[in-house]
């Protein structure tokens, strides 16, 4: 495929990455059971969403979007910036939920101690009957592969993107000669230049009233 085709398929693995990060982030990623404390047997199961086992994942979907909006404006040099930057940005999406699946017990430790008061790693796992992880965990997983894979597609593609229309609309412009000319004297001197065709009865916001005729090349009038 042409490099320069794979900003658009690049952004979009960028947003599909990050959104998929969040969602499961929100979602229930284990289902929990905990020991009764009285008769030794199992309690009401516990759902225990993303944002208790993985709440790192929050900030590095959110940091993913951001970068889909400096993709779409960045040139060559800062592409290739950015693209490091979404290599390990999904490379710790990969190790907070590889982290969480394997270890699901202290993943879910949060959850027992709101459940039960206590608190320690040992004393929370002796709590837990059960943990049977759902799909979302694996969907972010999926997020952060598709954050590495967009990354190195900038990597490899981003310096020979094309530029953004507003730029190749100004470089077109210039180059035809059409781009407004810039009053390049001092603000004190064009205020002074309106002033005075206000003075004459001129109208500012009318194009076809030069403030400056009548005036003689020295600024003075005749």
């Amino acid at each position: 495929m042409n490099p320069a085709r794979m900003k658009l398929p690049a952004i979009v693995a960028t947003v599909a990455g990050a959104g998929l990060v969040l969602l499961s982030w929100s979602q229930t990623w284990f289902d929990l059971l905990i020991e009764a404390s009285t008769t030794g047997g199992t309690g009401e199961p516990v759902a225990v969403t993303g944002s208790v086992a993985s709440p790192a994942l929050a900030a590095l979907g959110l940091a993913g979007l951001a970068l889909v909006a400096a993709l779409a404006i960045a040139g060559p040099g800062i592409r290739f910036v950015l693209g490091v930057l979404e290599v390990l940005l999904g490379g710790c999406v990969l190790l907070a939920a590889g982290l969480s699946l394997a270890d699901p017990v202290a993943s879910v430790s949060p959850a027992v101690t709101d459940a039960t008061g206590v608190a320690g790693a040992a004393p929370t796992a002796d709590l837990v009957a059960s943990v049977t992880a759902t799909v979302w965990p694996v969907l972010a997983l999926v997020g952060g592969a598709l954050l590495v894979l967009a990354g190195i597609a900038v990597l490899v593609t981003g310096t020979r993107w094309p530029a953004s229309s507003r730029r190749y609309s100004d470089s077109r412009m210039a180059a035809d000669g059409t781009a407004p000319a810039v009053d390049e004297r001092p603000a004190s001197d064009r205020a002074i230049d309106d002033w005075d065709g206000l003075s004459r009865g001129d109208d500012p916001t009318d194009p076809d009233d030069d403030p400056h005729d009548g005036e003689s090349p020295s600024g003075s009038n005749r």
